[in-house]
């Protein structure tokens, strides 16, 4: 099996490169819905703590890899996406699980993934451009940057939104 780990910060495209691979039959997980499956049926939520603490104790209780070990459960097939992974720590796990492993980053700009967020129009929209750099801050201190910066393969999204699925559709080509 052929893991591919699909980065990037938030708003950049991930969502999308993900939508090509579904509609060219790769399958795709997040790591997020694990933690969002096991949670409601976890002592933390029966005591009123959060979603994120939940995961943290999981980790300190079962390793480091957890997450990584519980999506790996949801995988098959000889090419999967995993969308989610916010530290080299969690990457290393994939890599232990699986020897093949390859990091997709998804980049665009700050500008362009600020407007993106906030037409997307979710919850967690930032309300202003302090808040978009709060979040952004936040997400580099994970660690998510340094996974960035070891990516495999980088998919620039600077342009329009077919130039950007063309060229998904043609990396992931190039990964199978």
């Amino acid at each position: 099996m052929r893991i591919i780990i699909v980065t990037g910060m938030p708003g950049a495209g991930k969502e999308e490169l993900l939508s090509v691979a579904g509609s060219m039959g790769v399958p795709f997980t997040r790591m997020g819905d694990a933690v969002r499956d096991a949670y409601p049926s976890s002592q933390e939520y029966t005591i009123g703590l959060g979603i994120g603490q939940f995961a943290g104790a999981e980790r300190e209780r079962h390793g480091k890899d957890i997450w990584a070990r519980r999506t790996m459960e949801r995988m098959g097939g000889g090419m999967f996406l995993v969308d989610g992974c916010r530290s080299m720590e969690e990457v290393a796990s994939f890599k232990g699980l699986c020897g093949d492993v390859v990091i997709v980053g998804v980049h665009s700009p700050p500008e362009a993934r600020y407007e993106r967020l906030v037409r997307r129009g979710r919850d967690d929209a930032p309300r202003s451009r302090a808040e978009f750099d709060e979040r952004d801050s936040r997400e580099v201190s994970w660690g998510l940057a340094e996974v960035i910066a070891m990516a495999d393969m980088m998919i620039v999204n600077d342009g329009s939104l077919d130039e950007f699925r063309s060229a998904s559709e043609r990396a992931l080509r190039g990964l199978r």
